[in-house]
């Protein structure tokens, strides 16, 4: 199953790629903070087109088989190359004194219009019933413009590892595939898009509703950014995690407030 699910992955990479150049996109928050889809980081920085210092406050709720996880965090970008932030997921699945706090850092190297490339890292420190836990995750992470049906789109492909001796096997390997795509742009104003991540991590090792380490997860939603590009930002999550298996299927909602200073 994971063999398949990688290869339809790398199929609608190269249908994505191949194709013409595409719009920004909306450089809302993934569940942990750092910009990107859901699950997936891209190699975008919150603020490098219109700000040499941004600061994003963003919002989830996971719900979840009936428990409803809350995850606040806050990022701030520096010089249009760099950005740092954390969340906190309150992990409300998981009994009492329970919650991680998520800590990211991202440095992009390299950037042409919407591609991208950058490193990063993700440093969770996980309280679950009372005991305490650590992972780190280190990554690469590339993003390129492109097209599909004719609808501007930005895919971002991410290789990297996580270490945890509780969590994580020592050969595992981080693979995640996302793209964003505009939806009919004349229509929606270039406001309203389709954010879509396949992962075999999530944005913790002990996520909210969103389990795919038995056979990775697929995760779909629309995102809303009626602001546009502005020194200002204002960006609607609306978001279904791991939609293909039934024991961690959930549902999120979300919103991202940003201001930028040159």
């Amino acid at each position: 199953m994971k063999r398949v699910a990688l290869i339809v992955a790398v199929v609608g990479l190269m249908i994505v790629g191949n194709a013409v150049y595409a719009q920004t996109t909306t450089k809302g928050m993934a569940f942990n903070g750092a910009t990107g889809l859901i699950t997936t980081p891209t190699a975008q920085i919150g603020w490098e087109r219109t700000a040499d210092v941004g600061l994003d406050f963003g919002y989830h709720v996971v719900f979840d088989d009936g428990d409803i996880s809350h995850l606040p965090k806050a990022t701030v970008s520096l010089f249009r190359k760099g950005e740092a932030g954390v969340a906190y997921d309150t992990m409300d699945g998981a009994g009492d004194d329970s919650g991680a706090f998520l800590i990211h850092g991202k440095f992009q190297f390299f950037k042409e219009g919407v591609s991208a490339a950058g490193i990063g890292t993700n440093i969770q420190l996980l309280e679950l019933a009372g005991n305490s836990y650590n992972a780190v995750q280190v990554y690469l992470v590339g993003t390129y413009g492109g097209a599909f049906f004719g609808l501007p789109a930005a895919t971002s492909v991410v290789f990297g590892k996580t270490f945890s001796d509780e969590f994580v096997g020592d050969s595992d390997i981080d693979f995640s595939m996302g793209f964003e795509l505009t939806l009919f742009p004349e229509l929606f104003r270039g406001y309203v898009h389709w954010i879509n991540d396949f992962a075999n991590y999530s944005y913790s090792v002990l996520p909210s509703g969103n389990n795919p380490r038995n056979r990775g997860a697929y995760n779909t939603g629309i995102r809303i950014a009626p602001l546009g590009s502005s020194q200002y930002k204002f960006v609607i999550d609306a978001v279904l995690a791991d939609i293909f298996d039934d024991n961690d299927r959930a549902f999120a909602l979300g919103a991202t407030f940003g201001l930028g200073v040159n």
